[in-house]
């Protein structure tokens, strides 16, 4: 947009379809293909199938896509509530305290998620918070990936809210609950879903931390895809890397339909 000429513009769309095809594109595509075909041995896979998605969409695959969706869900969830009441008291801190707070929530995405993942292993393998084993270690340890998110998305958007209509609530006696829930949140809207939707696709994938973590009845997708290419299942694992990348998208787009919908309200 920022180009006028014609000259410009095409050069433009060609330095970007020269980067995004051979960068984005042609590796999906690949996964696709693989997901497709029964050999691979030359330029070209060969033998068109439809196999490998019966046991991509049944069975132990079935389960783990649940399984990732109820993860996810919760993760984003619990992620959203905690990024969001952090940033907005992180809102009426002063400088040094928002430093703080920011610096907090932004560790687990300094370091390895692996080392994430062996920090919650470690601090909640004995008691009195003994979840290794269970279903909500992992959902811990999605959490905490991806709060950080939350977090700086909510915080962006609270810097550029605009304070009048808050100011003016006030003046007219509104109490700062009904503030909250009656103008910053609503107008925080936006932010929130859009913030909702990136935490839900980073736990749809996350792999390292969940590897260390996972029990046995709570196997998520990116997990069972390891364990199908490891074997060297290769058009299976990529049958349901292709599921696992269509649910993700399509939550994505109906999180992006409302957050259309709650912009122009």
């Amino acid at each position: 947009m920022l180009v006028h000429s014609r000259t410009g513009k095409w050069a433009a769309w060609s330095v970007f379809f020269v980067l995004f095809v051979p960068l984005f594109a042609v590796p999906l595509l690949v996964i696709l293909a693989a997901s497709f075909t029964t050999n691979w041995s030359g330029a070209f896979p060969s033998g068109p199938t439809t196999g490998h998605y019966a046991a991509a969409t049944g069975g132990d695959s079935l389960q783990a896509l649940t399984t990732s969706l109820i993860t996810a869900v919760s993760a984003s969830l619990l992620a959203l509530t905690i990024g969001t009441w952090a940033a907005l008291a992180a809102a009426s801190l002063r400088r040094r305290g928002r430093r703080l707070l920011d610096a907090l929530f932004m560790l687990p995405v300094a370091v390895p998620s692996v080392v994430v993942g062996l920090a919650v292993l470690v601090a909640f393998s004995r008691p009195p918070m003994l979840l290794n084993g269970t279903r909500w270690i992992v959902i811990l340890a999605h959490t905490i990936l991806v709060t950080a998110f939350a977090y700086s998305s909510v915080s962006a958007a609270i810097v550029r809210l605009d304070p009048m209509y808050e100011q003016a609530a006030a003046s007219l006696g509104a109490r700062p609950a009904y503030v909250l829930w009656r103008i910053r949140l609503p107008l925080l809207l936006p932010a929130l879903t859009a913030a909702a939707g990136l935490c839900f696709a980073l736990s749809m994938g996350e792999l390292s931390a969940t590897m260390m973590l996972y029990p046995p009845d709570w196997t998520p997708l990116p997990v069972q895809i390891f364990a199908a290419t490891d074997r060297g299942s290769l058009f299976t694992g990529a049958a349901v890397a292709v599921l696992l990348m269509g649910t993700t998208l399509l939550v994505l787009l109906g999180v992006a339909r409302i957050r259309t919908r709650a912009s122009f309200r």
